[in-house]
C-alpha cells in the first residue's frame, strides 16, 4: 500500500485492489492549493467542516462518482472494509465542535486508522475496543481545534500503533492558526525524522517498534 498525505486531514491510501482518499478539504477554506486529480474508489469523511468534507473533489478512475461515508457504522466496498466510531471533536462531549468519526480501515491486510479532528484528551474503553487493531495510525496534533501533542502521544499509548503519522498541524498556506509538528515528534522522542513524499508499506514491513514517520505534503 502506497499512503499520500496532502495537507490538514486528507490522506489517500493506495491499495492493490481498491483506494481510499480521507478528508478532502475545501481549497479556499483551508487556503491550501487545490489537489489536482484526485482519484479513488471511496472517500470518507470524519465530521462535517469545510476542511474535511469537500467531497465533490474526488471521482473515480473511470470519472464516475465514488462512494462516502461520512457516518458511524461498518462497510465493506471494492475490497477495504471500514468501521466508522463516534467520537468528539471536543473534550466536552460535543457540546463546543460537535461530533467526530474515527474511521478504521482494513486494507491490503493493514489495519489503518484515521482520527479525524478528535478533541478527547482520551479515547474510552469503548472506543479503544470498537478501534481495535492498529497498525498505522493518523494522527491530529495541532492543539486549538484538536488534541495537542501530549494529548496524542497519550493516545498513541492508548493505541500501540507500529507506525504513527501526524497530521492536522501547522503547515506553509494554511489559514489556521495551529501549532507545528515540532511539539508532537519531541514528546515522541522522534525529533530529527526526515519527511518522505509517501509511505509505501506491507503487513510484514511493519516494525517492531513504534516508529513516527512524517509525510511531506503531496500536490
Amino acid at each position: 500500500m502506497d499512503i499520500y498525505w496532502y495537507g490538514q486531514a486528507c490522506f489517500k491510501l493506495k491499495g492493490k485492489n481498491a483506494s481510499v482518499v480521507i478528508d478532502p478539504y475545501d481549497p479556499e477554506f483551508t487556503g491550501l492549493k487545490a489537489i489536482k486529480d484526485l482519484q479513488a474508489d471511496v472517500v470518507v469523511s470524519t465530521h462535517g467542516h469545510k476542511d474535511h468534507n469537500f467531497v465533490s473533489v474526488v471521482s473515480k478512475p473511470d470519472g464516475s462518482i465514488p462512494m462516502v461515508f461520512d457516518k458511524p457504522g461498518e462497510y465493506e466496498v471494492s475490497g477495504a472494509v471500514i468501521t466508522a466510531i463516534n467520537s468528539f471533536h471536543d473534550n466536552s462531549q460535543g457540546s463546543e465542535r460537535g461530533a467526530n468519526t474515527i474511521f478504521h480501515l482494513l486494507l491490503d491486510n493493514l489495519d489503518i486508522v484515521h482520527l479525524g479532528d478528535l478533541g478527547q484528551t482520551k479515547l474510552t474503553e469503548e472506543q479503544v475496543a470498537e478501534i481495535g487493531q492498529t497498525d498505522i495510525l493518523l494522527i491530529p496534533v495541532g492543539s486549538i481545534y484538536t488534541i495537542d501533542a501530549k494529548a496524542a502521544s497519550d493516545i498513541v499509548s492508548q493505541l500501540e500503533p507500529k507506525i504513527i503519522i501526524p497530521m492536522h498541524y501547522k503547515i506553509d498556506g494554511l489559514k489556521f492558526e495551529l501549532e507545528g509538528v515540532e511539539n508532537f515528534l519531541k514528546e515522541m522522542g522522534a525529533e530529527n525524522v526526515v519527511p518522505q513524499q509517501k509511505l509505501s508499506i506491507t503487513k510484514e514491513k511493519l516494525p517492531e517498534e513504534p516508529q513516527v514517520i512524517l509525510l511531506a505534503k503531496s500536490s
